[in-house]
């Protein structure tokens, strides 16, 4: 079905927290690709449904080694592991060298994430870097989610960033991946999403900012234990929910531009 990126201007603005609250709130029953170049979090803060620690060697890297031998029929489902609260991933890498490593392997990756049946993947690809490995999977999402915070540097690296990645993205042509923008803030913070809408309109970036990101540790907290009771009343699930629907309809709404642009 459909491919999900999130990812982030600047350092720490909590993609991984982000990108799993999303997964738990996504319609359906997606996985989660945890590509960040850096080497992934969620094999470390994570546990399975029997509490045990996640296996680091089944996931991208027996995926990626599978593909770089060819094996004809690889299937996603074969390098998951699912999460206590019931949400399935796949584990990450260790270090940069291992997703440098992978090599061309990341081509055939991108697509595959692209076209699991049934199921949306969403790929939390950490921070947005020129020249990462993960650009094939920037440039086969559906859309594009950037998380930010509404300071003064966050605001800064999220227009240089949309700036700096617009040809990867193909920005202001009808083969645009969409990006979408969230705010990690507090709830009530509701007037940051059209200060920031302005500011990027004004500096004539195509970024739509889909809303909030509630900042609630102990609901982050919560999704890590695999506490689903006290997660799925939280205000970080809740506006989690909320911008899962605004990124959907977003890469719909680009999907039938697209279309329409075919047509012509």
């Amino acid at each position: 079905m459909g491919l999900f990126v999130m990812a982030a201007a600047k350092g720490s603005p909590g993609v991984t927290t982000s990108a799993v609250a999303l997964a738990g709130a996504w319609p359906g029953d997606p996985i989660l690709a945890d590509l960040d170049p850096a080497g992934g979090d969620i094999a470390l803060r994570y546990r399975d449904q029997a509490g045990v620690p996640l296996d680091p060697e089944r996931g991208l890297l027996s995926l990626g080694a599978a593909v770089r031998r060819g094996s004809t029929e690889v299937q996603l489902s074969d390098h998951v592991q699912m999460l206590s609260g019931g949400l399935e991933v796949l584990v990450g890498v260790a270090s940069p060298s291992q997703v440098q490593g992978l090599g061309p392997a990341w081509q055939h990756l991108a697509r595959q994430f692209r076209s699991v049946p049934g199921r949306d993947v969403i790929a939390d690809c950490g921070r947005l870097m020129p020249g990462s490995a993960t650009v094939p999977v920037l440039q086969n999402a559906d859309a594009l989610l950037l998380i930010a915070r509404p300071t003064v540097e966050g605001l800064s690296h999220l227009r240089e960033r949309i700036r700096g990645f617009s040809e990867v993205l193909q920005l202001g042509t009808f083969e645009a991946v969409p990006v979408g923008v969230a705010l990690v803030a507090s709830y009530r913070d509701t007037h940051v999403v059209g200060e920031v809408q302005g500011i990027l309109d004004r500096a004539r970036l195509p970024a739509a900012v889909l809303g909030i990101l509630a900042e609630d540790e102990k609901a982050a907290e919560a999704i890590r234990t695999g506490d689903g009771r006290k997660a799925r009343s939280s205000l970080l699930l809740r506006s989690a929910a909320e911008l899962a629907e605004r990124l959907r309809k977003l890469a719909m709404q680009n999907a039938k531009a697209t279309e329409s642009w075919g047509v012509a």
